[in-house]
């Protein structure tokens, strides 16, 4: 009898590695895109790779490489379904003091349109308010 581990608990848990397939909207060999639960904005969607591990850093060159093409081609895809879009911010929250509430990793991709916010300057650094004006 084999026993299981605290990493096969964590992934049988882990909602991105029980993801219903209907929910992806493309894939390769090694991640995949979903619309985000909680959107931002409109079209706020999610790559994600296919093996558990809880931060980027932990990421293969190859499954950098299959993410950053997934975040091209989705890219492409919202803009051509969306023309109101004039920019994106791509976002990764990497331990629980940086915001990361699923303990897998997955890249945020964030359409942005003129006049979503009053002043965008500064961008990700508005993750820490006092910061995002310089």
């Amino acid at each position: 009898m084999e026993r299981s581990t605290s990493k096969d608990n964590a992934k049988s848990a882990c909602l991105f590695c029980n993801i219903p397939t209907e929910r992806i909207i493309e894939e390769n060999e090694l991640a995949y895109v979903i619309e985000d639960n909680f959107p931002v904005t409109e079209k706020h969607t999610l790559v994600i790779p296919k093996r558990h591990v809880s931060s980027y850093f932990e990421l293969t060159e190859e499954e950098v490489i299959a993410c950053d093409s997934l975040l091209e081609k989705n890219k492409d895809r919202i803009l051509i379904t969306d023309s109101s879009i004039s920019g994106f911010n791509i976002g990764i929250n990497i331990g629980e003091d940086a915001g990361q509430t699923i303990f897998h990793c997955h890249i945020h991709l964030i359409p942005r349109r003129k006049g979503d916010v009053i002043n965008p300057k500064g961008g990700v650094r508005g993750v820490i308010p006092s910061k995002q004006s310089y």
